[in-house]
């Protein structure tokens, strides 16, 4: 099959996170079965306009906000020239409505998560306002059509809710750790891992902590990620920032941490919580859309969205946790050669279809 997949990002960019991890997943082993794929994204300092990573064909132009124009552009004048058998239009907020464009190739969405409460993480009033009550319900509006993936069954719903009607799951993956002896830090530890970005709320679980050591002193937050929100967490007693790390170092931190800690506005899934569960480390995380998808799965624990009921679930199950023999946790995610498989399968009946 020849694929071609427009996304605002790729695995390369600076700002990349989960949604992006998950498409190169799978699209790397989907080269690697004999299927040709390009991915065009948006182009930011020192990327370069065109490389090939593990097989997939990179494009690049656009800004953050000029992707979309970018896109269209560059489909206009050599992709159209060029045979695919589907073109995948990867929404993140904002779609590139592909199907309004593209005349000559079944078109497929692909979504891990709408943005809803994201907008007022994110954007100043009255910016939130309009892109929470306008802009995003006008885009998904035009997709009503267009037959969609996603990770979850949270995410589906908010995507039928949204008013679009052909929307099938396919799972979350995780890579499988080697073997490794998973001996706990020796002081009480959480750890928070992603983007520092306010629809994180990095600084919900900082603060969790913070009031949890009023009970349990020498409770520590080791937190893994940058961003813009890297300045006020620093310098905290208890807190440790280790900024941005490899895959590896994150596994070895998540494996040493007691438990994790999840406090986003609302995810797609939430994929740190399987790679933490793999490595022996149950999750506490916020009972939002997507979380509550991932730690349902794994047998952790959904508190109230407020750093005050974490802090409570924090104090309650520490004592259990700081001592116990660490074991592998099995959560909802799956290996990534069966998501690729399920992609793949879900992908294919879809084009037949459309």
């Amino acid at each position: 099959m020849r694929i071609l997949v427009f996304n605002w990002r790729d695995i390369t960019h600076p700002a990349h996170g989960g949604a992006e991890v998950y498409t190169h997943e799978v699209l790397r082993r989907l080269v690697t079965d004999g299927h040709v794929v390009t991915l065009f994204s948006a182009r930011s300092a020192g990327q370069s306009q065109s490389e090939s990573i593990d097989g997939i064909n990179h494009v690049r132009a656009g800004s953050r906000f000029g992707v979309y124009r970018a896109a269209r552009n560059w489909y206009a004048q050599v992709g159209s020239g060029q045979e695919h058998d589907v073109v995948i239009d990867q929404i993140n907020t904002r779609p590139f409505n592909c199907q309004a464009w593209v005349q000559d190739t079944p078109v497929v969405g692909f979504a891990h998560q709408i943005a809803k409460e994201v907008w007022f993480a994110e954007f100043p009033l009255p910016a939130a306002l309009l892109g929470r009550y306008v802009l995003e319900p006008r885009w998904l509006r035009q997709l009503r059509h267009l037959p969609t993936l996603t990770v979850s069954n949270s995410s589906r719903q908010s995507l039928l809710d949204a008013g679009l009607q052909r929307v099938v799951v396919v799972p979350e993956g995780v890579d499988v750790p080697k073997a490794q002896p998973m001996t706990k830090a020796q002081s009480p530890t959480a750890i928070f891992v992603g983007r520092l970005a306010a629809n994180k709320r990095p600084d919900h679980a900082v603060e969790a902590v913070l009031l949890a050591r009023r009970v349990i002193p020498n409770l520590q937050i080791w937190v893994v990620g940058d961003g813009p929100l890297a300045s006020r967490l620093s310098g905290l007693d208890g807190v440790t920032l280790f900024g941005r790390v490899s895959h590896q170092e994150k596994q070895s931190l998540m494996a040493k941490a007691h438990v994790l800690v999840a406090t986003s506005v609302r995810e797609g899934w939430g994929l740190v919580v399987d790679e933490a569960a793999a490595v022996g480390t149950p999750a506490i995380g916020y009972d939002v859309a997507g979380l509550r998808d991932s730690i349902g799965a794994s047998g952790g624990w959904l508190v109230e969205a407020r750093p005050e009921a974490m802090a409570q679930q924090l104090v309650e199950v520490m004592p259990s946790l700081v001592g116990a023999k660490a074991q592998s946790i099995k959560g909802g995610a799956v290996s990534w050669d069966d998501v690729a498989d399920e992609f793949l399968a879900s992908l294919t009946q879809m084009v037949a279809i459309a």
